[in-house]
């Protein structure tokens, strides 16, 4: 019981992570510098992008809890 729930928590986990919107410019931003390094740009997360952020912690926080009680039962 707690094996399926597990697997569809993380099913939904991949999901959500794969629906984020990216935030920087990508694997060339990385080797180019492309962009520059905001690390305190204040860019708030609206509507839909902040439903899936949310959604996507609370179901982190529910895997890792899961793992945790799988391996203690």
């Amino acid at each position: 019981m707690l094996d399926a729930l597990l697997m569809i928590v993380s099913a939904m986990l991949i999901v959500l992570s794969l629906l984020q919107s990216g935030k920087t410019s990508g694997m060339s931003g990385a080797f180019t510098g492309a962009g520059g390094l905001n690390l305190f740009a204040n860019q708030k997360e609206r509507g839909s992008e902040k439903v899936i952020s949310n959604m996507t912690m609370v179901l982190g926080i529910a895997f890792f809890a899961l793992v945790i009680l799988i391996r203690v039962v």
